[in-house]
């Protein structure tokens, strides 16, 4: 497992942005909030415009399907394949699952045109919303309406560390900077209730997914790593570790989780069709259930960026994270 140590604070507010700056688009003369100067906010939502220049939309086919990179995309290509039938019977058009191997990438991907249809994960909403055009409308929720996921803090039973001041002068595994909990949370929350920072109190190292720190710290690489607590109950579920090999010294409030959504430049009648295919998805008995329901998750719940993303926002705020994309 490569362990890789970055500038902290400042790889937050540009790993998203790699790759993207040789894809240029004419700027717009119109009201845009944080959004990146090819996109208009006119009804202030905080989420790109559809397009009223009908050359600019898009009505593709195939449609690329892109979960976000959290862990083995061969689980995910079959715990998706059901709904991925259903979509193509809405919409009428063949769809394709891309795995992911970066949220980089993946912001990249629908930035540049060739993702229609995703799931980022929390952390990365605000980057794929302002530098990709990104329109989230639903995330997953469990049937009786609850959800979110939780940071939690990890580590070993031999690691000698029992609370979270114990991390001092020791390493901390993070996931990747555009991960919410994976990085953006704690460092804010270790900086204001802890008044611990990466490199002066300790040695921050980047996994690259939840599963990886996960992993990580049940088999003694890490001797701590914040992480997800969603992707922890699957992996337990699924027998890849077993419970007394992590222990929890943290946990966190609850975040949002995944938010599914379109790119802003689909044809109106296509994202309406997409839209539906989430809405109209019978979950029991399919391959999404299969999976999704060992982190307490059955249905797709409607849901506002502007509403929903708002604690995210002001994480990133406490990171001085910024959503410029050049």
């Amino acid at each position: 497992m490569k362990l890789t140590k970055v500038n902290y604070l400042a790889a937050a507010a540009t790993i998203a942005c790699l790759g993207l700056a040789g894809f240029q688009a004419s700027a717009q003369d119109c009201p845009r909030g944080d959004l990146d100067d090819r996109y208009c906010d006119a009804d202030g939502d905080l989420i790109a415009d559809i397009p009223t220049d009908e050359s600019m939309l898009l009505d593709p086919d195939p449609l690329i399907f892109a979960y976000t990179p959290v862990e083995d995309p061969a689980v995910y290509a079959t715990a998706w394949s059901d709904f991925l039938t259903h979509l193509e019977a809405e919409t009428g058009k063949k769809i394709v699952f891309f795995p992911v191997q970066s949220n980089a990438a993946q912001i990249e991907a629908m930035r540049s045109g060739r993702l229609h249809i995703a799931g980022f994960n929390t952390g990365s909403n605000p980057l794929a919303v302002n530098c990709a055009g990104f329109r989230p409308f639903t995330i997953m929720a469990s049937k009786d309406g609850n959800f979110g996921y939780e940071m939690e803090i990890l580590t070993h039973p031999d690691s000698g560390i029992e609370k979270v001041e114990d991390i001092r002068g020791k390493q901390l595994a993070f996931t990747s900077p555009t991960s919410n909990s994976g990085f953006k949370a704690p460092s804010a929350i270790l900086k204001s209730d802890f008044d611990m920072e990466a490199e002066r109190d300790f040695e921050p190292v980047f996994s690259g997914k939840h599963d990886n720190s996960i992993l990580g710290v049940a088999n003694k690489d890490y001797p701590a790593a914040s992480i997800a607590n969603s992707v922890l109950h699957r992996m337990i579920s699924r027998d890849v570790v077993e419970p007394e090999q992590v222990i929890s010294i943290y946990k966190s409030q609850t975040f949002p989780t995944t938010g599914f959504g379109v790119v802003y430049n689909l044809k109106p009648d296509l994202q309406d069709r997409i839209r539906n295919a989430f809405f109209s998805f019978e979950w029991e008995g399919t391959t999404l259930e299969e999976e999704f329901s060992k982190s307490d998750e059955g249905q797709f719940l409607e849901m506002t960026y502007q509403v929903f993303w708002e604690v995210i926002r002001k994480i990133d705020a406490a990171n001085g994270v910024s959503y410029a994309c050049e």
